[in-house]
């Protein structure tokens, strides 16, 4: 029997921290790896799947639209199928968010290095407690020459979740290579954004292992 793959949910009920974003640059990294990747849009706003139509034919990447109700389901037909299902779950949908955390492995929480943002996070954590499901928060769109201070750092501790090592920043390149319907690691693998991105992308499968 094949082994079930893992399933990683991008959950944030907070809007504006780049979490679908972050999904698209996430999966494209992981096929580039050489893993067979779901994606899973069950966001009512379907940017995932806007950039999917973008995409057109290029290969690498499974990409379905899915009412929310369906998570469940979907993702264990899927995960049969390829090595990482990867879940863009709603925000402010309680009901839907809940199935999508419900169903990972692992909830990677995108945050914003500010106090504001921090706090806000705070219930996406509290779901993925509540679940019993591991989290993992990554810090995004982090403005160039941006020093994160000791307090900053407090804040985050504060909120008992693992933070990832690896940080991205706020960078342009990151847009322009969803406009054209890519993945960062595709258009710019060596740029800074390119080696970001292939670093958290290692650096969630390692934690998912664990």
């Amino acid at each position: 029997m094949r082994r079930m793959g893992v399933v990683i949910t991008v959950a944030q009920q907070k809007g504006g921290a780049g979490k679908t974003t972050l999904a698209a640059h996430l999966a494209v990294a992981w096929a580039g790896m050489g893993k067979r990747v779901a994606v899973l849009d069950i966001d009512p706003q379907a940017s995932l799947s806007a950039w999917a139509e973008q995409r057109g034919a290029r290969n690498g990447l499974d990409i379905s639209r899915i009412a929310g109700w369906r998570t469940q389901a979907e993702v264990e037909r899927q995960s049969r199928l390829h090595d990482i299902v990867l879940v863009d779950s709603p925000p402010h949908a309680e009901t839907e968010a809940r199935i999508a955390v419900r169903a990972a492995s692992l909830v990677v929480v995108p945050v914003q290095p500010s106090p504001l943002d921090v706090w806000a996070t705070k219930p996406t954590l509290e779901l993925a407690r509540a679940e019993k499901v591991p989290a993992l928060l990554v810090l995004n769109r982090v403005p160039p020459r941006a020093r994160l201070t000791e307090a900053m750092l407090e804040r985050l501790a504060t909120l008992g979740v693992p933070v990832a090592a690896t940080r991205v920043g706020n960078r342009v390149a990151l847009a322009t290579a969803l406009f054209e319907g890519c993945g960062i690691t595709e258009t710019a693998p060596a740029s800074a954004a390119g080696e970001e991105i292939r670093s958290l992308a290692a650096e969630i499968l390692s934690f998912v292992k664990h």
